[in-house]
């Protein structure tokens, strides 16, 4: 099937990938296309940027955690229904989860045969970014290296000694030139860009940055790239069952950390999947038989969770009443005894796991692991191996409870312990994709169903 599609790269993290592909998808809306956005990666922040230039909600491709299969089934079941897709990359283009390139751009782009457009920052640099572009079209041979946007660049001059060293040296097109310009950047903190539910600018600012690739880039050059992309092969086996469990999923400004194809696959598992919020409302979803408490930014938010008593108390009453319970990062915070935050004051929370998380100034945990169940629990047996993806700047204390898991790569020693699991619950600081494990979805449904019996 003919799906016109490119990827966005960069050199490296910081040169404006996510500024200029969520520029790209805003303008191509703008002119009637239906643009499908992807992210590689494990990231939630970006996808919330290219939503909201799109209307559609983006996909994560991530190579590690999905496997090629998966990653090309995700990329078809989204990117058929659209007229093109635009993929964000992650970091440099070929900096992955490991030395061979796994989970890194290059990977996603090859797998999916797309043309690439590489992302440079040329600031203080001239004919020396055809020397660095030219390096990475020699790095690997099996990449299409279809052109490049020039980032920062400083004034007209610049642009114009750029582009002729670029195009005169490395046969390629320069698709525009973004000049420096404050305006366009987007609020920052620790893990990232501001997420779209607290940033109350991100609507304007998208409209701008699409309003602005119209004025600077080649769109109609870069719309025929897209549809250079040979025909993808994919074997999709995913069929749909009617809602037979209604599952609770908090989601606002302290919880959005989801996979939109784990919420997906859940739902064509039979799961009614119903939106409440942990901050604003003061009682679980009517006939909720489950509950799923995302990652996000809960540190930001603690009074405000905490002055919640009602909904603290409505979801310690459903986990004693044996309601399944899948917490994340985030939602794992929100259900231990307390958090301290970084002036040392500490908030109650749900206290449903026998222990408190403590902010820190620095990174904690990050990075692709793999867990090793170390007891049978609400998603999979005792012995299981699950992969997925941490990155939180809190500890849990103490560390005797932790028995959920065994985790394996990342950051910090492997055979470390983490997340809790007793009976009906199961709290991590794991992240995972249910769309690369169905079987972790279906078990999760299945507790569920046996509960609303």
């Amino acid at each position: 099937m003919n799906l016109p599609r490119l990827v966005i790269a960069g050199t490296s993290s910081g040169v404006g990938k996510t500024t200029l592909a969520t520029a790209v998808m805003a303008a191509l809306a703008r002119r009637g296309y239906r643009v499908q956005g992807f992210k590689a990666g494990p990231d939630y922040i970006d996808p919330g940027y290219h939503r909201l230039a799109t209307g559609r909600f983006s996909r994560n491709l991530d190579s590690w955690m999905l496997g090629e299969e998966k990653l090309l089934q995700s990329f078809y079941l989204a990117g058929s229904r659209a007229d093109l897709s635009i993929v964000e990359g992650v970091m440099g283009l070929f900096d992955g989860a490991q030395k061979d390139g796994t989970g890194s751009t290059a990977e996603v782009a090859i797998a999916l045969k797309a043309p690439v457009i590489l992302v440079i920052d040329v600031r203080s640099m001239a004919q020396s970014a055809a020397a660095v572009i030219s390096g990475y079209q020699k790095f690997q041979s099996q990449l299409n290296l279809a052109g490049v946007i020039l980032n920062r660049v400083g004034s007209e001059k610049h642009r114009k000694v750029v582009t002729e060293a670029v195009e005169g040296y490395c046969n390629l097109p320069v698709i525009g030139a973004v000049f420096r310009d404050s305006n366009l950047s987007t609020p920052e903190r620790h893990l990232g860009l501001l997420p779209v539910p607290e940033n109350n600018a991100a609507g304007d600012k998208v409209e701008t940055l699409g309003k602005y690739a119209e004025q600077c880039l080649d769109l109609d050059l870069l719309i025929r790239i897209a549809g250079s992309a040979p025909p993808l092969k994919t074997n999709v086996e995913i069929a749909e069952t009617e809602p037979k469990v209604t599952i609770a999923v908090a989601r606002d400004e302290a919880f959005n950390f989801y996979y939109q194809d784990g919420l997906d696959t859940l739902a064509a598992l039979g799961a009614n999947l119903v939106f409440f919020s942990p901050l604003h409302d003061h009682k679980l979803p009517a006939g909720s038989r489950g509950l799923i408490i995302g990652g996000g930014f809960p540190e930001m938010y603690l009074r405000e969770l905490a002055a919640n008593r009602e909904m603290l108390a409505a979801i310690a009453g459903a986990y004693r009443r044996g309601m399944p319970i899948y917490a994340e990062c985030g939602g794992f915070m929100y259900l231990t005894k307390g958090v301290t935050d970084l002036k040392n004051n500490t908030f109650p929370l749900a206290g449903i796991v026998p222990g408190y998380c403590i902010m820190r100034n620095k990174l904690v945990g990050m990075g692709y692991v793999t867990a090793l169940a170390q007891c049978d629990n609400i998603l999979c047996d005792q012995g299981y191996r699950l992969k997925g993806h941490e990155f939180h700047y809190s500890d849990y204390y103490p560390v005797k409870p932790l028995n959920a898991f065994e985790f394996y790569g990342g950051r910090g020693r492997d055979g470390r312990l983490d997340g809790y699991a007793r009976e009906n619950l199961l709290a991590t600081y794991l992240h995972l994709n249910f769309f690369g494990d169905r079987s972790l979805a279906v078990r999760f449904i299945d507790r569920c169903l046996k509960r609303s019996a």
